[in-house]
């Protein structure tokens, strides 16, 4: 008899908020104010991005989701997997695609959801358990700390990590992820990862500043989610979305810049911090790779590449790995 739906949350209230003071208070002490992504992801900033991924310019969601549909079931009898694991699972939606060809394949008999905001999660894990006989443990959690606590393979497990997420962290801290996800594995498991691949600047530069102001209103949200839960003071309407092509980094850099001087007020933290006019805040990174570069960053972390998959105007690749044995 199938389990009910069991939520694990390693991500509670108060550590978030303890994250999120640490992250505020080292990021806005930089030279280069920065904030992680993590902090975009209240209800109304999972709203926004899901809003974002049906918008024209934003092809990376439409791409992948037609890469999926067409290969799911090569995907699936390659890997073989009786546990699908979803790494940022959002609203998991493409999952659907895997879940099908998976339990065609492979007799699929469990489901874990993996993300950081706790209501999506949730809404995610209980349409995904109502539709389909599987056993779904949805863990709350953030993937740079909590890896360690994916359940235990009751057998072969597919780990997905979609929509080009490995893309907003930096070198460092993708050999750090690659590194601490295949300690986490199983001769028998695998890696299924989408990639953003570099392509005409004026597409990246659209798919991250669309016309119709959806992504500007996502981006600046995260000021409004530290006025809410720290007791910041950011005059939201005073700061403008910026998406920047960085060349040497190959990666979109989404911007906040303050189009006034202003002091912002922390008053959960009692502590105050000034912008300067002009002063950008840097709150997300979208890394874009070469054909070969996640080939080369998956096997510098121990992994071996089984196959991928493109679309052919070669905007976007799946790539199928497992660790070396």
């Amino acid at each position: 008899m199938r389990e009910p739906l069991e939520v694990r949350v390693f991500l509670a209230p108060q550590d978030r908020r303890s994250a999120l003071e640490q992250d505020v208070r080292r990021g806005f002490s930089s030279t280069q104010k920065f904030l992680p992504p993590t902090w975009f992801y209240d209800e109304r900033g999972s709203e926004l991005f899901e809003e974002i991924t049906t918008l024209a310019e934003y092809y990376p969601t439409r791409v992948e989701t037609e890469i999926l549909a067409e290969n799911a079931p090569e995907i699936a009898s390659l890997a073989e997997a009786e546990v699908l694991v979803e790494l940022g699972s959002g609203s998991s939606t493409k999952t659907r695609l895997l879940l099908d060809a998976m339990t065609a394949n492979s007799g699929l008999s469990q489901f874990v959801p993996f993300d950081v905001s706790e209501s999506a999660l949730i809404e995610a894990a209980e349409a995904v358990s109502r539709e389909y006989d599987l056993d779904v443990t949805a863990i709350v959690g953030d993937f740079s700390r909590h890896l360690a606590e994916i359940p235990d393979a009751r057998g072969p497990r597919l780990f997905a990590f979609l929509g080009s997420t490995i893309g907003n962290l930096d070198p460092r801290q993708r050999r750090r992820f690659f590194f601490d996800l295949e300690a986490q594995m199983s001769h028998e498991d695998c890696l299924l990862i989408g990639v953003d691949l570099l392509k005409d600047r004026s597409k990246l530069l659209a798919a991250y500043d669309d016309d119709s102001g959806v992504t500007a209103e996502f981006n600046r949200n995260v000021l409004t989610v530290l006025n809410n839960e720290l007791g910041a003071d950011f005059d939201v309407p005073h700061f403008k979305h910026v998406a920047h092509w960085n060349e040497p980094e190959k990666r979109i850099e989404m911007r906040l810049r303050a189009t006034s001087a202003q002091r912002v007020t922390f008053s959960a933290l009692r502590w105050s911090v000034a912008f300067a006019e002009g002063e950008e805040l840097l709150t997300e990174i979208c890394t874009k790779f070469s054909l070969g570069d996640i080939r080369a960053e998956l096997e510098a972390a121990n992994f071996v590449v089984t196959k991928s998959w493109g679309n052919p105007g070669a905007d976007f690749l799946l790539t199928l790995a497992h660790p070396y044995c």
